[in-house]
């Protein structure tokens, strides 16, 4: 049975917008199964800061309804959206996903307290796609031109799972350019990174209708199955939704398997990140097992490192009622 008959055989009866869904579900799958191919292929600390993050705009415009401008840097065209005000704070998406795969609540929140940047990685959108092989450090720098585009003078900066790794070269490489840096389900590029269980690969050669539900559910525990039509549901919010096209994707694939395999010059030196650092993920990620988190935490100096219970590679979106005021306030600490 195709992906398309699985993913319509689950969602028929959940999800009214069927058509528009079904895309975005399709984009969720493809994600975890590639994560996981390239992965396979291939002392944690508490935060502590307790400042109370300021609002500083109480009046966001929803930022499914802020217009996609392009910004025409030293590294081509990056198409981007931005929201509310205060220190800005750079998101950088995972594998796949344009910048409408970010949960719309959870940018409206950060935009109360924050100017926040959100964009296409490469090759995505109307973001150029750099020459030659694509890699996490020419991704990094294209980010960085975005940031130096928009005058943004030193960011924070949260990359999640794939967008992770692209923060992380983006600390190493240009350091002056990243003020706290937030690590979200992601893993190291210098030869540590851990692959995940066998069993979570064994999911992927089932692909019965029965086992839908746990091919989607990849971004959340299977007793939170509830969230993955949650997410479809919040992304279906953004007008005219769209994704990577398969060229890009098999590109992005490319960049996270040298990256995991240690081929990725950007990632070989973890050791070196100055930025203030917060490590966090769910702590039944299936597609990232803790271990990555653990020795990012270890290998990084004076980062900090929280793990959120019964929850996934979505971690941030699940529990973003917890984890947002936890970021905040990490954000918010000068020390």
């Amino acid at each position: 049975m195709s992906l398309t008959s699985l993913t319509k055989s689950f969602f028929l009866h959940r999800i009214r917008a069927l058509n528009k869904s079904i895309s975005i579900a399709k984009k969720v799958f493809t994600f975890s199964v590639f994560v996981i191919i390239s992965l396979t292929i291939a002392s944690c600390g508490t935060t502590t800061v307790t400042h109370t993050a300021v609002v500083v705009d109480k009046n966001v415009i929803p930022i499914i309804k802020r217009p996609i401008l392009v910004a025409h840097t030293s590294d081509g065209t990056v198409s981007y959206r931005t929201d509310g005000a205060g220190s800005p704070l750079v998101l950088i998406m995972g594998y796949s996903g344009s910048m409408d795969a970010w949960m719309p609540t959870f940018v409206d929140t950060l935009a109360k307290y924050h100017e926040v940047i959100i964009f296409d990685n490469a090759g995505i959108g109307q973001t150029s796609m750099p020459n030659g092989t694509l890699t996490i450090g020419k991704m990094a720098q294209q980010t960085n031109a975005l940031i130096r585009y928009l005058h943004l003078n030193k960011p924070d900066v949260l990359g999640w799972s794939m967008g992770g790794m692209i923060a992380q070269a983006l600390a190493i490489n240009y350091p002056n350019d990243v003020n706290h840096l937030i690590l979200a389900a992601t893993l190291p590029g210098n030869g540590h990174a851990t692959s995940p269980s066998m069993s979570t690969v064994a999911q992927l050669t089932n692909t019965s209708a029965s086992n839908a539900l746990n091919l989607l559910n990849l971004l959340f525990p299977k007793n939170q199955s509830a969230w993955t039509t949650k997410y479809i549901e919040a992304l279906s919010k953004f007008p005219n939704f769209y994704v990577a096209d398969k060229t890009v994707t098999t590109a992005q694939f490319n960049a996270l398997a040298l990256w995991s395999f240690a081929k990725d010059p950007s990632g070989f030196k973890l050791k070196s990140i100055k930025a203030q650092t917060l490590i966090a993920d769910g702590s039944d990620d299936q597609l990232i097992p803790q271990a990555n988190s653990k020795y990012m935490h270890s290998a990084i100096k004076n980062s900090k490192l929280i793990f959120y219970p019964d929850a996934g590679h979505g971690f941030l979106f699940q529990d973003q009622n917890k984890f947002i005021p936890l970021l905040l306030n990490f954000l918010n600490n000068n020390n």
